[in-house]
């Protein structure tokens, strides 16, 4: 140990490198850490030392940025001050990091450097004697020692000039006086220098100085020109002086504490800054109404005290109202070509959403005042809905900006809290308005479908007036009290369902379904967009990774079964991750070919096999030889990679028992294809349900039941002991597969009558027919939704043939063409013509039943 006096610091010591901020002996300073290096030093000494001696490091003045540590240590200043840490402090945001309260002791020199990593440590010389006013040996001369002294009252003369300048009834102050009479006047220097303002290369100046003589000639000008400040500020401002003292005092710790400034200005001072705060007023172009409010509360702020907490409020009220852009906004770009062009090369398909965009882009170009619309896209996940608001923003040159309302059940987050309250604040839309800068961004309303309801009102109520295109140029928040336009806004809501969006709100709202995708178009989305973009995000490159047009339909067919392409964005990046594996062990490029259109097809021709097998080998085992690039992925490595498949093509396996008949029903998720299974046994004439049924999918199964018995000797449908009834010494078990899944839902009546149609008379259901629709008491078949979505389930599941209600038909046509060659439309009025489609050479009886009847109105 070196020891000095009282003072004692380890021979080596841990040296914390500071970019900002010089400790001083006597001063205390935070220091925040973030550097490798500063972060090692504090995990392995102040967290874990037990001793008083471990928490004792030095600080080093570093010219460099810590954020920019290197294995290459700094240039060290030659001189640091020992330092106890009285604080450590940890935090995770913005980044991880400490925080250090360090109290200065001492002056050191470094000898030498024991080690740099993980953190320096060094060999260290104690500086600080503490000469002439604690030690009582006195070597220098009574002429030095004069001189000395003369330096040291002057000193202590100017710094309670200094004081005196101040107001003392602030505690700060007081605090300082009370250190100024109790400090050993050797430590002035160092204490007033800390104190101060002062720049840092000024305080490397009096760190430097090693005699006490040569200390207060450094410390005494920057003394002395602080004085002379104050005492000019005092003549400009021309202030009395009990207000100026208030001014210039920060509160705070003087010593020990942390670091302040006594000449530096209240940044909040009332006068200049409720001035400038009144000609942003008058600069923001807000209407009459909302400018008389803000005069007001102007007015009233000039009088109050900043004490009061009312102060910050209206302080903060004032603020948000200056900041609303209440007039700016940006040109929307009108060039439908080049719109039509961008939206084309950012969404494949989706033709529906596109034209609506192009229409709104036309009618802005001929009429500028035109209200901003209020769409609605409602579409299972995973088709591109959040995206394509996005892209119509960057179409129309405008900010964009996105509200997520999903699990929102305070009607407050959307029309802000009233100012009564604590902690009040706007709400989303006002938030959103705040953020993107001008008054008419592109706001996207996510998940509007899934909004909840609590003690705290209902936001759905709230969103009418912001989405009511007659009501929102005077949307008022309750936070504003003020009506603000949100005509100019372009909102877009986007949905899985419109069941869950209140009718009122979705009468508002211009609904655009955005359905699933075929096959082909995912495809195309598979190798215009997924491929390059996962290739890219797992640092690839064609030359390395090639996925043939021939192998997507499998990775789409066999492990995806969805409406969107999520997954089938997540199954293309497991296949980058897993050719990333050897790419990143270092196999060089044996081989390089760039693929073009004309040798793609080639290429995967012929040496797909050969690669594809190289490639499960190489997988797997670490002796293998690398594989030769570019590596094509084929159904062979398709199953090394993603396993076996997931989905099988399954319809025809399970339609060999009569008794089975294949329905089509919606889901928030897309179409599905859905089996419906039945069977008989000696009884009562009992009918049992399973599969996790709603009220609606019953009633639909008494319905068929009842139907079968009124036309059982039309349709020569017969029971187990041979009589005209069907259920007669019969009981009926109808189950629905996966029971696990709640079904419900007003289209699966033609599925259950085919289903027990089979049952009765012993004929197989058409392994390629799937059917839709439901039914009446007379055998009526009526017009069900989601037609598309069921029609693309069914071209999934390579269905040939679909039954659907005549009324439906109308709805093929937003079909692609390719689905529509593909599939055999029926389209049915009553159940005879559903049965009849879905046997194989038609079904007994149906030929010779007659039509209904038509009643001729005698009104």
């Amino acid at each position: 140990m070196v020891s000095s006096g009282a003072i004692q610091i380890p021979s080596r010591l841990p040296l914390l490198l500071t970019h900002e901020g010089v400790l001083l002996p006597g001063s205390t300073v935070r220091f925040s850490v973030d550097s490798p290096r500063n972060m090692h030093l504090v995990r392995e000494r102040l967290l874990k030392g037990t001793s008083l001696k471990s928490t004792i490091i030095g600080v080093i003045p570093n010219t460099r940025d810590p954020e920019h540590d290197t294995d290459d240590l700094p240039t060290l200043h030659k001189i640091g001050t020992a330092g106890i840490a009285v604080q450590v402090v940890g935090s995770n945001w913005p980044k991880p990091h400490y925080t250090l309260l360090i109290t200065g002791l001492c002056r050191f020199s470094v000898s030498s450097l024991l080690k740099e990593r993980p953190f320096v440590l060094a060999e260290v010389k104690q500086l600080d004697q503490l000469e002439r006013y604690t030690t009582p040996q006195r070597d220098a001369t009574a002429t030095d020692d004069g001189e000395l002294g003369e330096l040291s009252e002057k000193f202590y003369q100017a710094a309670v000039q200094l004081l005196g300048m101040l107001d003392m009834s602030v505690p700060v102050v007081a605090k300082f006086r009370r250190l100024l009479d109790s400090l050993p006047r050797e430590t002035l220097p160092d204490v007033v220098a800390s104190m101060i303002r002062t720049s840092n290369k000024e305080k490397l100046q009096v760190l430097d100085a090693l005699s006490l003589e040569e200390r207060f000639k450094k410390a005494l000008p920057m003394l002395t020109r602080q004085i002379e400040g104050l005492k000019l500020l005092q003549k400009t401002r021309k202030m009395s002086p009990d207000n100026e003292k208030r001014v210039l005092v920060r509160k705070g710790t003087v010593f020990p504490g942390r670091q302040f400034n006594l000449d530096e200005e209240d940044e909040d001072d009332d006068g200049d800054d409720t001035a400038a705060l009144e000609r942003k007023v008058h600069g923001a172009n807000m209407p009459e109404a909302a400018l008389k409010i803000c005069l007001k509360e102007l007015k009233r702020l000039k009088k109050m005290p900043q004490s009061m907490p009312e102060y910050a409020l209206t302080r903060n009220y004032l603020d948000l109202m200056v900041e609303l852009p209440w007039s700016k906004s940006t040109k929307d770009c009108l060039d439908i070509r080049a719109a039509r062009t961008l939206l084309d090369n950012d969404h494949y398909a989706m033709d529906k959403l596109k034209r609506r965009v192009l229409e709104y882009l036309a009618v802005r170009q001929l009429k500028t005042s035109l209200k901003g619309p209020i769409l609605c896209f409602v579409g299972p996940p995973g088709v591109g809905k959040t995206s394509v608001g996005r892209s119509i923003a960057r179409t129309l040159g405008r900010e964009f900006h996105r509200i997520a309302l999903g699990g929102v059940c305070d009607q407050s987050d959307i029309r802000g809290h009233r100012r009564t309250y604590v902690g009040s604040m706007p709400g989303r839309i006002i938030n959103g308005l705040k953020t993107v800068g001008v008054n008419n961004p592109v706001f996207l309303l996510d998940e509007v479908d899934k909004l909840g309801k609590s003690l705290q009102g209902d936001p759905a109520a709230a969103l009418l007036e912001v989405l009511d295109p007659e009501q929102n140029h005077s949307f008022t928040d309750h936070y504003l009290n003020v009506a603000f336009d949100l005509s100019q806004v372009l909102f877009i809501a986007t949905a899985n369902t419109t069941a869950t969006i209140p009718p009122a709100l979705l009468d508002r709202m211009e609904v655009l379904e955005v359905p699933g995708y075929t096959q082909e178009e995912k495809v195309e989305i598979a190798h215009r967009h997924l491929i390059p973009n996962q290739l890219e995000q797992h640092g690839l490159t064609p030359q390395q990774l090639h996925i043939p047009q021939s192998t997507t339909p499998d990775i789409i067919s066999r492990y995806t079964r969805e409406a969107g392409v999520r997954s089938l964005e997540r199954k293309i990046g497991a296949i980058c991750r897993a050719v990333a594996v050897k790419v990143a062990e270092g196999h060089t490029l044996t081989k390089t070919e760039t693929l073009t259109p004309e040798n793609s097809k080639q290429h995967g021709a012929e040496q797909t096999s050969r690669k594809s097998e190289c490639f499960a080998v190489c997988l797997f085992s670490d002796k293998a030889a690398p594989p030769e690039l570019p590596i094509v992925i084929d159904h062979i490595a398709l199953k090394d990679i993603l396993g076996p498949p997931v989905f099988e093509m399954e319809v025809s396996e399970r339609l060999t028992l009569p008794g089975v008949a294949l329905g089509l029903a919606w889901t928030p998720l897309g179409g599905e294809i859905m089996f419906v299974e039945a069977s008989r046994m000696e009884g009562e004439g009992q009918l049992t349900l399973t599969g996790q049924l709603g009220d609606v999918m019953k009633e639909s199964a008494h319905l068929a039941i009842s139907w079968l018995r009124a036309n059982a000797k039309t349709y020569q449908l017969t029971n187990m002991v041979g009589g005209s009834d069907p259920l007669e010494g019969t009981d009926i078990h109808l189950h629905f597969p996966a029971g696990a899944v709640t079904k419900d839902g007003p289209s699966a009546g033609v599925t259950i009558v085919t289903c027990l149609a089979s049952l009765f008379s012993g004929r197989l259901v058409r392994s390629d027919v799937a059917m839709t629709g439901e039914i009446t008491l007379r055998g009526l078949v009526l017009p069900v939704g989601g037609i598309k979505d069921k029609v693309l389930a069914a071209h999934r599941a390579g269905v040939k043939r679909v039954i659907l209600p005549k009324r439906n038909e109308k709805d093929l046509e937003e079909l692609p063409a390719n689905v529509r060659a593909n599939l055999d439309f029926i389209t049915a009025t009553n159940l005879g013509e559903v049965l009849n489609a879905s046997f194989d050479g038609g079904f007994p009886g149906v030929s010779g039943t007659r039509a209904h009847p038509q009643l001729t109105s005698k009104l």
